[in-house]
């Protein structure tokens, strides 16, 4: 059943050519996703980008003498443990828990093996004039609205998370990500900051936590793929985000509260995430 629901999931990171590249991936078809399935003829590239090496933010070369992971394991700050378990690690080089992607190397991420993010479903009831909360004509259940972004380098619709900090705990994470790409908080000053932090510290000390695990992201390759941690942080009245304004900010393009509906075309898996945080408060879909 699970290796079923992995393979479904993996179909975002199997696609044509790897994002800001012209590398294009080996193609594996769904039967050969499962590391347990004989491929002989797998020989995909291997790829990691040009920023990614050096960066401060990145592992060094899986080859660098001083490298000395400790897989599976908290490696000083950095968590190289993966929510789906204990991964294999074949000559130096972790294996994807899920399968095959066509790809080997880091391609544009950072770490060897798990590179963790944080993802804040930040919601709240789509209101009419009067203040009362709209109710679905189709479903006859309330609407709910979320925080989205629009990414910067895909022009995709998204959650304002991102990737977590050494030491950082993802509570942090989620906020600051928050705070950067839907408040715009890297252009403000330090008093508008404050003001901001003080107003959205309490409600973001108790997210109900819709999903853990692993990331059908586009970037993932055999031997680095995107795990999360996706919280959701909910205005029952819409007296705390619900009244901010909303400003785009680092990589974000756009941002704007979206109807949660089963329309929605979403970056990676933030579609799954966003429906299952209608599904906790009984919302339309």
């Amino acid at each position: 059943m699970y290796g079923r629901i992995f393979r479904m999931l993996n179909q975002n990171c199997r696609k044509g050519v790897y994002p800001r590249s012209n590398i294009y991936r080996f193609e594996v078809l769904e039967d050969n996703v499962p590391w347990k399935t004989e491929f002989p003829e797998y020989n995909p590239p291997d790829y990691t980008a040009l920023k990614v090496y050096g960066a401060p933010w990145a592992d060094p070369n899986i080859n660098d003498p001083e490298f000395r992971p400790k897989w599976n394991e908290i490696d000083g700050d950095i968590s190289r443990k993966s929510y789906t378990g204990n991964y294999v690690v074949k000559e130096g080089r972790p294996l994807n828990p899920v399968g095959r992607t066509g790809i080997i190397g880091r391609g544009l991420l950072g770490r060897w093996g798990p590179n963790h993010a944080g993802d804040p479903i930040v919601t709240r009831w789509k209101r009419n004039g009067t203040g009362a909360v709209e109710i679905s004509r189709t479903t006859e259940k309330p609407i709910l609205q979320f925080v989205a972004i629009q990414r910067g380098d895909t022009g995709e619709w998204a959650l304002p998370g991102g990737m977590v900090d050494p030491g950082e705990a993802v509570a942090s994470t989620v906020q600051r990500e928050f705070m950067e790409e839907a408040l715009n908080s890297l252009e403000k000053d330090d008093l508008e900051i404050d003001s901001v932090k003080e107003t959205l510290k309490k409600f973001f000390e108790n997210g109900d936590n819709v999903y853990q695990g692993y990331v059908d992201d586009p970037r993932n390759t055999d031997n680095s793929w995107m795990e999360t941690v996706a919280l959701n942080f909910h205005d029952e009245d819409g007296s705390i985000v619900g009244k901010i304004n909303l400003q785009a900010g680092d990589d974000a393009a756009n941002v704007r509260w979206m109807d949660m509906n089963k329309k929605l075309a979403l970056y990676s898996s933030h579609g799954l995430f966003v429906k299952l945080s209608a599904q906790k408060h009984n919302a339309h879909w």
